[in-house]
């Protein structure tokens, strides 16, 4: 039998025993890069930040591995041999994918690019220096947390 002290709730004990048990529950984010920086330090920010973080290169797989995965987030490197910005319309074209946040990054000299990404409908679109700087904030804007 187990005896919960009178301020707590009964799912404190759920709680705790799960986490006794190591149970651990990671949300899932999607970087798309091809270039190693900033993207490998992209990869390891979100992993500071406890999140399981799945890496793609090759654009044309995207859109499936979107589906497949489901993550939580999707962060894209503008900087690419594909045409990026027809991958996030195509995601945003999706039902099954038109809901997933989608953080864009690109050099400060980029203003093109990030623009078309926001036309493309990418939620955020900002310099690369911003994503690495500012990550937190901007993950809750993505999913609006505030």
């Amino acid at each position: 039998m187990t005896v919960h002290p009178p301020n707590r709730p009964k799912t404190f004990a759920f709680s705790v025993s799960r986490l006794q048990a190591g149970v651990v529950i990671q949300p899932r984010a999607l970087v798309f890069y091809e270039r190693l920086m900033p993207g490998s330090q992209l990869v390891n920010r979100l992993q500071d930040l406890n999140y399981r973080v799945l890496s793609l290169e090759a654009l044309d797989r995207l859109d499936a591995t979107v589906q497949r995965e489901s993550p939580l987030l999707l962060f894209i490197d503008l900087v690419s041999n594909g045409d990026i910005c027809a991958a996030i319309a195509s995601l945003r074209a999706n039902p099954a994918t038109a809901h997933l946040p989608v953080i864009a990054f690109a050099p400060e000299q980029s203003a093109d690019l990030l623009t078309a990404a926001q036309k493309a409908g990418a939620n955020i679109a900002v310099a690369e220096t911003a994503v690495l700087n500012h990550l937190g904030p901007l993950i809750n804007q993505a999913l609006d947390l505030d």
